[in-house]
């Protein structure tokens, strides 16, 4: 009978299970860690695509018969005759020249579910009919020769509470216009797309822009390649338009696609920790399964099957973790959509089925689920399969440790110093080196301190656990590699709450600067949105007269907004009186600008950029650079760099109002900010200032300091945004703590049972356990303290360095907040390591190798 020969995988296999199954504690740790990022990868990227596909159907529902939209690649009004370029072109069979531009909605009072912006949509009924289905439920459609009148999908006027023949009035640049409803289509309301139609020269008159138009829409004739006649049209039309198929709610697809893409990264990162998990786990492993690597080698087992058995347990745990990971990404997502249907049913009128997940999706969980366990194995089966035999039957020496902890900590240490270097050199990129140099230097010196520290911290714990402190202090100190592990970490998780905490303070810090300077003035009228293209309705030129007009007002500037483009980037263009605006506010500068910059901008065609465009555009003072204008490209000079509160995170610049009206044909006013005379009666003015913004309900008015008080509110409350995201970057970081804990209680299970042979209690061993991962969890704060500050300056400073110019706030609050959170996991992370320990039989546990 011929006996069968089992092969070296076959062999590493089984001792991988045996040894999984026989662990089952850390085994489930470190295989939920790989679940818990396969989770985040595969649930999250299943959300995504169904609420794409479920806009998409709605975007289609009211789209009609559009197949090609033309516009201003500046997001200006265009010409009339660019509809009659249009309607020349082979391949189009009809097309509307329209107005679509949001407006606010200003009274909503007791109206929960009325949308704050509504898009107004002009159109000449007659050419309109050719590319748009609007079916009439209630009342008449649009007809040639009307007035003031509106029609609306139905849900949108039960949303409003009008029907037909009540009146909407809607802010315009003279004030207010009154639109009376005419008919109720029956076209479902697209979320962020809430449209009101009116005829051409209402909206035409309603946003101030004479006979021009803002966009055309088109359909193609029967067989038509839309190909062909878009690059027809874009022949024709030149690069000041911009012609496309269909398009659907721009700004809710981009933050649809950045919330996809930010999924995919934070899973990314979660496996990413879930690896260094594992890792520290096979690292911790090895010292204590060193008798059995040497039996096993003693005996002939060749290394290379030690490297497959560890390989192997990794790869189990892997295809484990991933097979849960994606049952979990599935409840996830199918969890999330039974809590969001009834709201985006109710709130954004879509249906939405069930998750959608692309092939893509699938191979990615399931790719890095995998590739990132084995390959946090591989370094600990290779540092196995090198002990020799005799060395592994041997007991660790603590000098040999020492010696090579002394050594790494001299690396460490001369890694510090490489780190301070890159630093000093406040070039972003050789700063982000230095940053993670610093925390490579970190995990290396960490070993050498653990002893010194655990002694330290040790008499803290002992005021609290007495002499289960002094026990656990002996274990930390009689293991220093797996202690240093730990710490590591743990350092790593709350580092980086340290370093966003304090960009976050930092950033708060650095706004309230921006708005003490660039919202300087006494009475701020502002739009709905401070966004200042956002959906706001612009004044015409009897706003600004009549504020400078009321007695006791000193200075009014205003804010004028265009686009245009400069190198190839999209730049907001604000305009301003280089005359009245020093007089009530000022920028933030950078470098060395200054405000006599704004005489420049009275001289011509000078420009200001702020910081975040001049570093994107490669922009210094004095260049002169070429700015294409709805009109045609022109020659400007950078005078300076700064920037104000309101525009810091966007592409601007900053020319004269006289210079915009020239290049921009912009004229109508955003924003004013008035300054009182020295003396005036400021209650008299408040009454004058608000009797007049009264009249134009697109705007508000505010006393700056109220308004600044309401930005720090708002500051302060998305605090708590921050503190949750804290929560999940510290999850990794208790699992961590959890795993090498539970490690611990494994490896002293026969020491364990000697104390509890000698009359502990299990309480006292559950004392015990808790200070250990409380002294652990002390040493870790203190590293990681550090090393968060150290990231969060170098972080400010890169963003200094790319026009962000923000001051480092040392985060007082988010120092002890991050001592509360690591305090309370640590006590966390102790539970369940501590009940195991507690619960073993003391017969057991002397039998325990």
């Amino acid at each position: 009978m011929t006996r069968r020969t089992r092969t070296p995988w076959a062999t590493s296999i089984d001792l991988a299970w045996r040894y999984l199954r026989g662990r089952g504690l850390r085994s489930a740790l470190t295989t939920l860690a790989v679940a818990l990022g396969v989770m985040l990868v595969f649930g999250l990227n299943g959300i995504s695509p169904a609420l794409m596909e479920a806009f998409t159907k709605s975007m289609m529902s009211a789209a009609g018969r559009i197949d090609v939209t033309v516009g201003s690649a500046f997001r200006q009004p265009i010409e009339v005759d660019v509809l009659d370029t249009v309607l020349r072109t082979p391949g189009i069979a009809a097309a509307s020249g329209e107005v679509q531009r949001p407006a606010p909605l200003t009274s909503r009072a007791g109206l929960s579910d009325a949308p704050a912006m509504i898009n107004v949509v002009g159109i000449d009924p007659g050419p309109a009919a050719r590319v748009r289905d609007l079916p009439v439920e209630q009342g008449r459609a649009l007809a040639s020769g009307d007035g003031d009148v509106a029609v609306l999908s139905s849900d949108l006027a039960e949303r409003l509470a009008v029907r037909v023949g009540d009146e909407l009035t809607l802010p315009s640049a003279s004030g207010t216009t009154r639109l009376t409803i005419v008919g109720l289509l029956s076209t479902p309301t697209v979320p962020g797309q809430e449209q009101l139609y009116v005829p051409l020269a209402s909206a035409q008159r309603l946003f101030s822009l004479g006979d021009r138009l803002t966009v055309v829409e088109a359909s193609l004739a029967p067989g038509a390649d839309r190909a062909t006649v878009e690059d027809a049209l874009r022949r024709q039309l030149g690069d000041r338009y911009t012609v496309g198929g269909l398009s659907s709610n721009g700004s809710l697809v981009a933050s649809m696609e950045v919330a996809q893409y930010a999924f995919t990264l934070f899973g990314v990162f979660a496996l990413a920790t879930a690896g260094f998990i594992i890792a520290n786990s096979f690292r911790t492993v090895i010292a204590e399964r060193r008798r059995d690597i040497g039996m096993l080698r003693a005996i002939g087992t060749p290394r290379r099957v030690i490297r497959r058995m560890f390989l192997a347990e990794s790869l189990l745990q892997g295809v484990l973790g991933t097979a849960l990971g994606l049952v979990l990404g599935w409840l996830l997502a199918a969890g999330a959509f039974a809590a969001m249907r009834p709201i985006v049913s109710q709130y954004m009128r879509m249906q939405i089925g069930p998750p959608v997940f692309e092939p893509w999706t699938w191979a990615l969980a399931i790719g890095l689920g995998l590739l990132v366990t084995v390959l946090a194995a591989v370094l600990p089966a290779r540092t196995a399969s090198r002990i020799a035999p005799l060395e592994a039957m041997r007991p660790p020496v603590a000098e040999v440790h020492q010696a090579v902890a002394g050594r790494r900590a001299l690396g460490g240490a001369a890694l510090v110093m490489v780190s301070v270097f890159l630093l000093a050199s406040r070039v972003p990129t050789w700063m982000a080196v230095g940053s993670v140099v610093f925390l490579v230097a970190i995990a290396l010196v960490t070993p050498a301190v653990v002893n010194p520290l655990a002694s330290a911290f040790g008499s803290v714990v002992e005021l609290l656990f007495a002499r289960e402190g002094a026990l656990a202090r002996s274990n930390l100190q009689r293991n220093p590699a797996r202690s240093a592990a730990t710490v590591t970490a743990v350092m790593l998780g709350l580092a980086s709450i340290v370093a966003m905490l304090t960009v976050v303070a930092s950033i708060f810090s650095g706004f309230m600067g921006y708005i003490d300077r660039s919202m300087g003035s006494d009475y701020l009228v502002i739009p709905g949105s401070i966004v200042l293209q956002e959906g706001n309705v612009a004044a015409g030129p009897r706003l600004g007269a009549e504020l400078r007009a009321v007695p006791g007002v000193a200075s009014v500037a205003s804010l004028r907004v265009a686009n245009g483009r400069l190198d190839g980037h999209d730049v907001q263009v604000i305009g301003i009186d280089p005359v009245e605006y020093p007089r009530v506010a000022s920028l933030e500068w950078n470098g060395s600008s200054s405000d006599a910059a704004f005489g420049q901008l009275a001289q011509g065609r000078w420009l200001i950029a702020n910081g975040i465009f001049a570093s994107q555009a490669g922009l210094r003072t004095g260049q002169a650079v070429t700015l294409e204008t709805p009109n045609e490209r022109r020659t400007y000079v950078v005078a300076a760099v700064g920037s104000d509160y309101l525009n810091a995170k966007l592409s601007t610049i900053y020319v004269s109002q006289d210079v915009l009206a020239r290049d921009f044909a912009t004229t109508t006013d955003l924003m004013f900010l008035l300054n009182l005379a020295p003396g005036a009666d400021a209650s008299a003015a408040d009454r004058a200032v608000a009797k007049v913004v009264d009249d134009y309900p697109a705007f508000t008015l505010h006393s700056t300091q109220e308004w600044r008080a309401e930005q720090q509110a708002t500051f302060n409350g998305t605090l708590g945004i921050f503190y949750g995201l804290i929560a999940v970057l510290a999850l990794p970081s208790l699992l961590a703590l959890m795993n090498t804990l539970a490690i611990s209680v494994l490896a002293r299970t026969r020491e364990i049972g000697m104390l509890r042979a000698v009359g502990a209690t299990r309480r006292q061993i559950r004392r015990m356990v808790m200070a250990e991962s409380i002294l652990l969890t002390l040493i870790g704060i203190a590293f990681g303290v550090v090393s968060g500050l150290w990231l969060g300056y170098a972080l400010v400073v890169a963003m200094s360095n790319v026009g962000w110019e923000m001051p480092w706030s040392f985060p007082f609050d988010g120092v002890v907040v991050t001592i509360a959170v690591g305090l309370v996991f640590g006590v966390l992370a102790s539970v369940a390591p501590a009940r195991s320990a507690a619960r073993l039989d003391v017969v057991d546990a002397l039998h325990h190798e």
